[in-house]
């Protein structure tokens, strides 16, 4: 009878484990994303030290697409998803890019949560996906999943920056004001992209 109850014992701790890994796993990948966007948004000559996120990190954050924005994963990633979820993975990409290339850039906040959500103070989100007034939960898993890895990528720095350090785009089928400010630096099959002809952003 002993015998039976270690067995069970056994059985059932080794479930929790199985059951906590990927709780495990988001965890510490949020953890090293945290210290990757510091060190993407900090100023030349600091560098945090920290391991690249894996794939199945990455991929254990936000598994449903239902989560508070409140990580730099899930933040890039809900991002990369709703931006460009009918797009090519240039196009996805890129708009990692542009995300990356506003961290810690000046007039841009230093979190990519900040960034995605900024301007959503005064109605006028700079991501307009974020204050869009529509539900932000993911509807396509396949497309969301390659948006996380994309997300990995891009803090891992480990994606080419398509837009040449643009910090603004749009979508091709509008034609805003502001982009006659700007200087065009690149383009996707669904958009284009924009920096600043000086050197601040507004």
């Amino acid at each position: 009878m002993r015998l039976i109850w270690i067995c069970l014992a056994a059985i059932l701790l080794g479930g929790q484990s199985i059951a906590t890994e990927p709780g495990q796993k988001a965890e510490t990948a949020v953890d090293k994303a945290e210290v990757l966007e510091q060190k993407a948004a900090a100023e030349e000559g600091v560098t945090p030290r920290t391991k690249a996120i894996t794939k199945t990190e990455a991929q254990a954050v936000d598994p449903a697409g239902k989560a508070p924005l409140d990580d730099a994963i899930t933040c890039l990633a809900r991002s990369i998803y709703w931006e460009a979820k009918g797009g090519a993975s240039a196009d996805m990409e890129a708009v990692a890019s542009v995300a990356m290339n506003r961290l810690g850039h000046e007039g841009f906040p230093d979190t990519l949560c900040g960034v995605v959500k900024q301007g959503s103070e005064q109605g006028d989100c700079q991501f307009s996906w974020w204050c869009d007034g529509r539900a932000d939960q993911v509807k396509e898993d396949a497309r969301y999943v390659i948006a996380k890895e994309i997300a990995r990528k891009a803090l891992n720095q480990q994606l080419k920056d398509r837009t040449n350090g643009a910090l603004y785009f749009h979508d091709r089928t509008v034609a805003p004001d502001w982009a006659r400010k700007y200087r065009k630096t690149a383009e996707t099959g669904e958009f284009l992209f924009y920096r600043p002809r000086g050197s601040t952003a507004r």
